[in-house]
């Protein structure tokens, strides 16, 4: 199996984000042993990858471990990658399954400290510039209000650009309820942004001396 270096969760890519059909297809050149392939695949994905799983885990500190967990699951099992659904959907429903396996053993060895605070990691990967978002307030606090299974939908079809319909194979629900939660993860995050934007009320005069 080839294994190569995956980029730090700090890197930013500079070129445009490949379509999924070119990422497919990296994907099913790198299942017969394109070394070339498999590179593409993994810097094509990698970011979406840290974006989804710091929004699932718990522990910031675990996010490129996950990722690295989620590539290397994938790497093993491209022989059974058959081009059905688009390469980014597979790769991120691995990933579900990597952190879903993580809370499953911590919960049965919890660590020492555990960390609930998720954004530090997640700031890394935070979009900038979202449209109807003031650059002001940080989305990643608003994120941090939703419900998991809202912001879940929000991050995999606002964030990381996936259809309803992948986004509801990945959260294994109809394509209807992610489209609700959608709507309703960005009511909210509009009337948090509102809240947020009211300035500050004025201080009461200060009474006269008598």
């Amino acid at each position: 199996m080839i294994t190569p270096a995956l980029p730090l969760s700090h890197e930013r890519r500079e070129t445009p984000e490949p379509a999924d059909e070119s990422i497919t297809a990296w994907a099913l050149a790198a299942r017969g042993g394109d070394s070339v392939a498999v590179d593409h695949f993994v810097r094509a994905l990698h970011r979406d990858v840290i974006r989804y799983v710091a929004h699932l885990c718990a522990d910031p500190q675990a996010v490129d471990d996950l990722a690295q967990d989620t590539f290397l699951r994938a790497l093993g099992s491209l022989h059974r990658f058959e081009g059905r659904s688009s390469a980014r959907t597979w790769l991120l429903a691995i990933a579900r399954r990597a952190v879903a396996d993580s809370l499953r053993y911590t919960a049965v060895r919890p660590r020492p400290a555990d960390l609930s605070d998720w954004e530090p990691a997640a700031e890394l990967a935070q979009p900038r510039g979202l449209p109807g978002f003031d650059d002001g307030v940080a989305l990643l606090e608003l994120l941090a209000s939703l419900p998991d299974e809202r912001r879940e939908a929000f991050v995999l079809t606002q964030m990381l650009g996936l259809p309803y319909a992948e986004a509801a194979e990945l959260s294994h629900c109809p394509i209807g309820t992610v489209r609700s939660r959608v709507a309703r993860a960005r009511a909210t995050l509009l009337a948090l942004l509102a809240e947020a934007e009211q300035p500050a009320p004025a201080a009461p005069p200060a009474l006269a001396a008598a």
